[in-house]
């Protein structure tokens, strides 16, 4: 398969599902208070909803959610293959949306089981030996492509004109996916990194891309969590506008992952690169 053709930038209506006007009273030093009108980024609470059942509630920008579900399936483990989901639809309701999946028998019974798994710990989040061993899962090897240094910096001045809701709000993160030439080829956005990530990785496998023949931008820090999604998508590159944690190099490290961090105009910083990798 081929990877996804490069599209046009995006348009107005995705960002318009995502923002909402606001009367401000904007001041500085020196400046008479003047009233003005604002643009604020919409967060709402996001329900994902397995054959009836409500497993995970997070707080997202409500566009693109059918990729943050299909998204967020694969990189948790919840289905190994988008064709075990057959079915997604983003329902509104009482206090927020729900997106309602239908998913394999197999993969709804090993649901339940990780359900049942975790009734009755305490409330300190992960306590004890075997939440503890269960906190860091382990991580799949990829094949890190040969992105060189001019891909990387290509792509960093596409970036701006990706994100019409960062431009209307300032407030959302994006994440991108980039050709070997460092041409964007889609970006999503969200309030929340990882949730900007699993809506990319989502519209990715929703179009079976090929993995091998890019790499991802992101609008933020490299953690653990989205160098483990990149991993788990078959991503082998993963460039971020600022920082990587200690434990995403050592993850990257152990996947094989191509890791670059604080990627700003004219420079950036490479965590980690395979010698196979070289671009």
């Amino acid at each position: 398969m081929s990877v996804a053709r490069e599209l046009d930038r995006p348009t107005q209506p995705a960002a318009d599902l995502a923002r909402q006007p606001v009367e401000v009273r904007r001041s500085a030093t020196g400046w008479v208070a003047e009233s003005q009108e604002d643009t604020l980024a919409l967060e709402v609470p996001v329900a994902l909803v397995y054959n009836g059942i409500s497993h995970a509630v997070m707080m997202a920008s409500p566009a693109d959610l059918e990729d943050l579900a299909l998204g967020f399936s694969l990189t948790e483990g919840i289905i190994a293959h988008p064709h075990e989901c057959y079915d997604r639809e983003v329902k509104e309701e009482a206090n927020g949306l729900a997106v309602h999946l239908s998913i394999a028998t197999q993969r709804l019974m090993a649901l339940k089981e990780r359900r049942r798994s975790m009734t009755g710990r305490t409330g300190c989040g992960l306590c004890g030996t075997e939440a503890l061993d269960q906190a860091i899962r382990p991580i799949a090897r990829v094949s890190a492509p040969p992105v060189d240094d001019a891909a990387i910096q290509y792509a960093l001045g596409e970036l701006d004109a990706y994100q019409p809701l960062k431009a209307a709000t300032g407030a959302v993160h994006g994440a991108a996916w980039c050709d070997l030439q460092g041409r964007i080829q889609r970006l999503r956005e969200d309030v929340g990194r990882h949730n900007a990530l699993d809506k990319l990785i989502g519209s990715l496998a929703g179009e079976s891309t090929t993995l091998g023949e890019g790499f991802v931008l992101v609008s933020s820090r490299a953690s653990y969590e989205m160098v483990h999604k990149c991993a788990s998508a078959g991503i082998g590159a993963l460039v971020a506008v600022s920082a990587a944690t200690s434990l995403a190099v050592e993850q990257a490290q152990t996947a094989g992952l191509l890791l670059v961090g604080f990627a700003r105009p004219g420079r950036h910083l490479i965590y980690h690169r395979p010698a196979f990798a070289l671009g």
